[in-house]
């Protein structure tokens, strides 16, 4: 499947109209709930075999980040066979008080996972915590760039963004 026919299908699993209230308080008629695309097995597959070729040689771990990256994580390193850490928003207060469970990341060439990248403030955030940790981030990979700042702001954080996927695909796509 090439990138126009699953621009084709994840536009047409997660583009929603009806009414819409947005973050800002805005109402709207049309709305992308890009959950409904994470919450189809056989869709998500496909898009994280897309994504496999994306992936930066030399990767030892990939990060996905709470909530929207960790279902596209998990698909991903089925596909590549890379261990997979689980990265909080902010680490809780008991049991391991890790801010990234699972795989090991320290000292380790990490790659960071998001499923949609609006302004990049979360991976720039969970980046520099990551990093803090030991992690060596180079790049973070995203199923859809909105084009929205998300590339100028990782940056400026010394971040290369790599995405699948773009909103003037996603928008092209959709006829």
């Amino acid at each position: 499947m090439d990138t126009l026919d699953l621009a084709r299908r994840i536009y047409g699993v997660a583009h929603l109209t009806g009414e819409f209230v947005l973050r800002s308080g805005r109402v709207t008629d049309h709305y992308f709930d890009k959950y409904r695309f994470e919450a189809d097995p056989v869709l998500l597959d496909e898009v994280a075999r897309a994504m496999v070729p994306l992936v930066p040689s030399g990767t030892e771990v990939l990060a996905g980040l709470e909530m929207g990256g960790i279902p596209v994580v998990t698909a991903l390193g089925r596909h590549t066979g890379l261990p997979c850490a689980f990265v909080r928003k902010a680490a809780k207060p008991y049991g391991t008080a890790r801010l990234a469970e699972g795989a090991d990341i320290e000292g380790r060439r990490v790659l960071v996972i998001e499923d949609v990248v609006t302004s990049g403030g979360q991976i720039v955030l969970s980046t520099k915590e990551l990093r803090a940790l030991g992690a060596d981030v180079q790049e973070a990979l995203c199923v859809i760039d909105r084009e929205q700042g998300g590339t100028e702001a990782l940056t400026a954080a010394d971040l290369q963004l790599i995405s699948l996927l773009t909103a003037t695909d996603l928008r092209t796509a959709a006829g």
